[in-house]
């Protein structure tokens, strides 16, 4: 999705002057911010280093390349038709059921995936609340209880707690926005080492390699019932291919010679996209995919959080020390 952005504004280029006009508009209000850093304050983790945003009105200007972190939730809400459609069920609300640190490195060629079971206990600070007040310190929580009762600010301030590491950025993608990315670049290939037969996801497959479309894709990310114990952590394995796999299709698709795919493609990225404010404009999405240029799949280490099943809960994990805090304290 990061890369994707980055060809927004090549493909107006092309799409003629009136269209690009609306082309930039309608993407640009695809996507929601939200004000992080002002929820949050000064009580964060130091930024490592200076990252500032490329400018729309200043192409020449020189891509930023210092490194960056970023936490990419996957929403499951059901809110809009299309998200229930695709998530099933009569669930109420939002939980972030995929959480992941998106490490990229200084010189933006390299990155590491960390991935954050849901299902870690964790120490859940006091979050401040859009409607006023917070939430109080909670201790021995699941992880993606933050999301749920706080939002995104509270997934962020938690993350950061847990690990010391600063979110430089924020995204969360829903459930049809996910699928429709896929849908747009064509669909992805994806290999399974196994069967799956999983009712609640709705997937069904033979093991071997699979061109799966938009919700299929969204199926695999979500399918956990028929892998191992059925925890979370079977389905981080599959999702952490997906990422391979839809930087692998970027790549090998044309969308700088097919405007009208770049497009779709651009429209897919941006819909059902929440972002910090720092990245909730087209020009500064767009920068940073573009910074992201020299970023390929085989440059992308995908891992997970070092973990052991927690002493209280045996369905449920805490991090292993102090390997967790080594991970972290490298993407400091």
């Amino acid at each position: 999705m990061l890369k994707a952005a980055g060809l927004v504004l090549a493909g107006a280029l092309v799409l003629g002057t009136a269209a690009a006009g609306y082309a930039y508009w309608h993407l640009d209000h695809n996507i929601t911010g939200v004000d992080i850093d002002s929820a949050l304050g000064g009580d964060r983790p130091a930024r490592a280093v200076a990252t500032p945003s490329a400018s729309a009105s200043a192409p020449a200007a020189p891509l930023p390349t210092g490194a960056l972190n970023i936490l990419v939730l996957g929403s499951d809400s059901r809110s809009g038709k299309a998200n229930k459609k695709l998530g099933g069920g009569d669930s109420t609300g939002a939980r972030s059921d995929t959480a992941m640190v998106v490490h990229i490195d200084a010189g933006r060629t390299s990155a590491t995936v960390v991935s954050i079971p849901r299902d870690t206990l964790v120490t859940r600070p006091s979050c401040p609340l859009s409607s006023g007040g917070s939430t109080a310190i909670a201790h021995q929580v699941m992880f993606n209880t933050a999301y749920e009762l706080g939002g995104p600010v509270c997934a962020v301030k938690t993350v950061e707690s847990v690990t010391g590491v600063r979110m430089d950025h924020y995204m969360e993608v829903d459930f049809s926005g996910f699928a429709k990315l896929v849908d747009a670049l064509g669909g992805v290939d994806v290999t399974t080492a196994q069967d799956i037969d999983d009712d609640k996801s709705r997937l069904h497959l033979e093991a071997g390699t699979h061109h799966l479309d938009g919700t299929r894709a969204l199926a695999l990310a979500r399918t956990r019932y028929s892998l191992g114990d059925g925890s979370d952590l079977g389905r981080i394995g599959l999702q952490q291919k997906l990422v391979k796999a839809l930087l692998a299709q970027m790549a090998r698709t044309s969308l700088l010679t097919d405007p009208a795919r770049l497009y779709r493609v651009a429209d897919a990225a941006t819909a059902g996209l929440t972002t910090d404010t720092g990245l909730d404009s087209l020009g500064e999405l767009a920068g940073l995919g573009r910074s992201l240029k020299g970023l390929t799949a085989d440059r992308v280490r995908t891992v997970v959080m070092p973990w052991l099943t927690a002493p209280s809960d045996p369905n449920r994990v805490v991090p292993r020390e102090p390997a967790a805090g080594r991970l972290w304290a490298s993407l400091r």
